[in-house]
């Protein structure tokens, strides 16, 4: 399995488990029960509070959660009636409105975009310098948001990614590792991890993703790593992908230099 240049002191905002927040993780798991259970345009979902009661979180975020969920097109909601199943509810569940055209992101309604495959496009040089990666069981709240069983294996990858060899993001990538066996053999000092999902047998397509992004200041060790010297501040993205079967793919958290990093995005009613 590919490793160098290991890391004992890796930033703590890339050990977190609940890399997306907590409203869109519910969002998922609840959409992903549903599709499991054959729901069909028209059904009505259960309460709010029964909702509540079965992902054990506040009534606000389930409420946020079916929000986000209703935001996509998958539900509706009517007057003193609640909540169902929406008729436009067979497309995927993806970021409302257009994906932003940046690293790492979707470039279009039905796509999701990697770094390797944004550096090709504009003509960029690409590079990694691998920090971490092993195959290891995911724990309890990586299988909630995966929608694989407590303990399934998973492949994690922690790297810096360049773009002309200047240094641009520090990523943490985590899959499960049955839609792609082939993550655990594959050198990502080169390798793009997407191609490697795209070449997986059957194919994994990144299709769509849940795709957040907040400012702060970075702590020691991202300055370190990523060469920050300044005052410029990170952008932290966090990414969940779906594949082509609006399975969830991929998550990951990534922490880009402020100064490297351009978020666009087309936003829709």
């Amino acid at each position: 399995m590919p490793t160098s240049d290991a890391s004992p002191h890796l930033p703590q905002s890339l050990l977190t488990d609940d890399a997306l927040p907590l409203y869109a993780q519910v969002a998922a798991r609840l959409w992903g029960d549903v599709s499991a259970d054959g729901a069909r345009v028209g059904d009505r979902l259960p309460s709010e509070r029964t909702l509540a009661a079965r992902y054990e979180v506040s009534r606000v975020t389930m409420r946020a959660a079916l929000m986000d969920l209703a935001a996509r097109g998958m539900v509706e909601s009517a007057a003193a009636r609640g909540w169902f199943v929406a008729q436009s509810a067979a497309v995927p569940l993806q970021a409302a409105g257009d994906a932003p055209d940046v690293p790492g992101t979707g470039t279009g309604a039905h796509t999701v975009e990697g770094f390797a495959d944004y550096a090709a496009k504009h003509g960029l040089t690409t590079r990694a310098r691998v920090l971490h990666s092993v195959v290891r069981p995911a724990t309890v709240s990586e299988a909630e948001t995966l929608r694989v069983g407590p303990g399934a294996a998973l492949f994690e990858m922690r790297r810096l990614r360049f773009l002309d060899g200047q240094v641009v993001v520090l990523e943490h990538n985590r899959l499960p590792l049955a839609l792609c066996p082939a993550l655990a053999e594959t050198d990502f000092t080169e390798a793009s991890l997407f191609a490697t999902l795209r070449g997986a047998e059957p194919p994994q397509n990144p299709q769509v993703a849940d795709y957040s992004v907040e400012a702060r200041q970075p702590d020691p060790t991202e300055r370190d790593l990523l060469e920050i010297t300044d005052a410029t501040p990170v952008l932290v993205a966090y990414q969940l992908a779906y594949n082509q079967d609006s399975r969830p793919l991929e998550l990951t958290l990534a922490v880009y230099r402020g100064d490297r990093y351009h978020f666009r995005a087309s936003i829709t009613s």
